[in-house]
Order: structure tokens, then C-alpha cells, then sequence
């Protein structure tokens, strides 16, 4: 098939991006490179560098003529939407309906989009949290991705448009930026193999759900192939906390940087664990990579390109 990729040089988008081209389909990817990366580009896909803002993704639809669109284009960073607001609606909310639009008016089949798990429940009484918990977002970002699966329920109901919504966890793996994302386990990779000081936000007790980049690949595939559409959570179920990703990454790293702890971030919350049970009744979704293994592979990459 041929398939539209937003943000297709970043680290999920990259990872997808290389497993549709391997699957023999024609993959087209749009990306502004602001976080992105080049060189994290499949040489055998069509690359757009353009803003998902840009009107321009019209003639994009009008020449490639999509049929199935992943979008994973997005400002990303919980922090950085906390002290910009306006601009993270700008590309999370009005690129996105400049995309969806898009999808409408070329008859794309399906629309698989990257939303988010935590950002999107806030601190839950429900450890792990499913599908049909209250949202509560307590960060712009996380308002933003909610904002934009209501405007998919509208697309498909209004125009038939078929979409499947991916909540993911916090997804980590090779590739990841460890600047412009902002995934803990990419930070201390990074600073631990160069020797450099590593700041805990916090207390570190704050808990995340990691769930490992190839897993979530596959949830992304399996929710183009399954006659599916709906909302799913993609993680693991379990807990790990940062002091613990600490720890551990310390390990494998051999590094000697001690434990320092900064103060805790606005927007922030304290838990987060995400219960895939739905995405395994319906998509035949599992996270397969425990996080000993994924650890073992990030920090691998990273002594390997940092």
C-alpha cells in the first residue's frame, strides 16, 4: 500500500517507518526535522520536509494519494508545552486538523494516530489505567492529544473517516533524541556513557510505564492490518520508577555520576501505568520486550552513536 508518514524521521516514526518498508510498502514521510533526524531516514521513502501546519500537505495528498496515514508528527515535550502552550495547540491541535482535513478530501482508508497514555489520564486512582477511565490531563500536551481523538470521533462520524487511536506509555529505544524528547532513559543513556552529571527530577519515586520502541511498532502495524477502530492503550502494565531506570541504567553503563535530585517539574504527574488488556482482545497486542532486554538494547545504541 501506499503510506503517509508524519513525522517519519523522528524515533517511533523512523522505527515504523522501516518496518512498512520492509514490508514491501511505498512509504512517504513528512517531517520539519525539528527534532527529527535525517539520517534516521529510510533511503526507500519519499521524503516531504514540511511543517504539518504547511498548506502545502494538500498537493502532498493530491500527487502520493495516501491510503493510510500515520500520524506521529507532534511538539512532544510535556515541559515545554507547560511554558508554551499556544504554540504546542498550534502543531499538536491545528496541524493536526490540517492533516485530518487532508485525509477527508483524498478518501485516505484509516488514520492510525499517536496519542498518549499518561499525559492523557493525570494521576489515576486505577493503577493500571484502562481505556474507559475519566481523562484528566493535567499538561497542554496531554489536552492536546485529547483534543485531537475528539476531532477524530467527529471525522469518523461526520465523514466516515476510520481511525485508530494509540495511547502510548513512554516509549524508549535506539534513536530516541535525548535532548528534544525528554525520555529519562534517553537523558541518562546519554550523560552516563559521557560522564556527565545526571539530575533526577524530584524525588524519583515518580513511576512511568516503559514500553520499548519495537513493541509499539507492532502495535502501530497491527493497528493498520486488524479491521479495528477505537481507542488502546500501548504499554506494559507495569510500574518502574525513575530512580529505579536510574539504577539500573547506571549499571549497564558502569557508570560512577552519583544520584542527584533537582526539583520535581510542573505538569508532571506521579504515576503512570497503562492496562493493555484491550489491545489484546482486539488487536492480538502484547508488549514482547521486557525492560532488562529493551535497557540492554538502548544503551547499546547509544555507546554506539553518542
Amino acid at each position: 500500500m501506499k503510506i503517509l508518514v508524519t513525522g517519519g524521521c523522528g524515533f517511533i516514526g523512523s522505527h515504523l517507518t522501516d518496518k512498512l518498508i520492509a514490508g514491501g510498502h511505498q512509504v512517504v514521510v513528512i517531517d520539519n526535522l525539528s527534532t527529527g533526524k535525517k539520517e534516521n531516514l529510510n533511503p526507500r521513502a519519499d521524503f516531504h520536509n514540511l511543517d504539518i501546519c504547511d498548506s502545502k500537505i494538500s498537493q502532498i495528498f493530491q500527487t502520493e494519494n495516501p491510503e493510510i496515514v500515520f500520524h506521529l508528527a507532534a511538539q512532544i515535550d510535556v515541559r515545554q508545552s507547560v511554558k508554551n502552550p499556544i504554540s504546542d495547540a498550534k502543531i499538536n491541535i491545528l496541524g493536526s486538523l490540517n492533516l485530518l482535513g487532508n485525509c477527508q478530501n483524498a478518501g485516505v482508508k484509516k488514520v492510525i494516530f499517536a496519542s498518549t497514555g499518561g499525559a492523557i489520564y493525570g494521576d489515576t486512582d486505577v493503577i493500571p489505567t484502562p481505556e474507559n477511565h475519566l481523562e484528566k490531563p493535567e499538561s497542554p500536551y496531554g489536552i492536546c492529544k485529547l483534543t485531537v481523538e475528539k476531532y477524530l470521533h467527529f471525522y469518523k462520524k461526520t465523514y466516515g473517516l476510520n481511525s485508530v487511536i494509540l495511547r502510548f506509555a513512554n516509549v524508549y529505544g535506539p534513536r530516541q533524541n535525548s535532548e528534544g524528547e525528554a525520555g529519562a532513559i534517553a537523558i541518562f543513556c546519554d550523560k552516563m556513557l559521557k560522564n556527565e552529571e545526571v539530575i533526577i527530577n524530584g524525588d524519583g519515586e515518580q513511576t512511568r510505564d516503559f514500553v520499548f520502541v519495537n513493541d509499539v511498532v507492532e502495535a502501530a502495524l497491527l493497528a493498520m492490518e486488524k479491521e479495528k477502530s477505537g481507542i488502546y492503550n500501548i504499554g506494559t502494565a507495569k510500574e518502574t520508577s525513575i530512580n529505579e531506570i536510574f539504577k539500573r541504567i547506571k549499571e549497564l553503563t558502569n557508570s560512577n555520576c552519583q544520584e542527584i535530585h533537582g526539583p520535581a517539574k510542573p505538569g508532571e504527574q506521579k504515576r503512570s501505568c497503562l492496562d493493555y488488556s484491550l489491545a489484546k482482545k482486539e488487536l492480538g497486542w502484547r508488549p514482547k520486550y521486557s525492560l532488562e532486554e529493551g535497557l540492554k538494547e538502548t544503551t547499546k545504541w547509544f555507546r554506539q552513536n553518542i
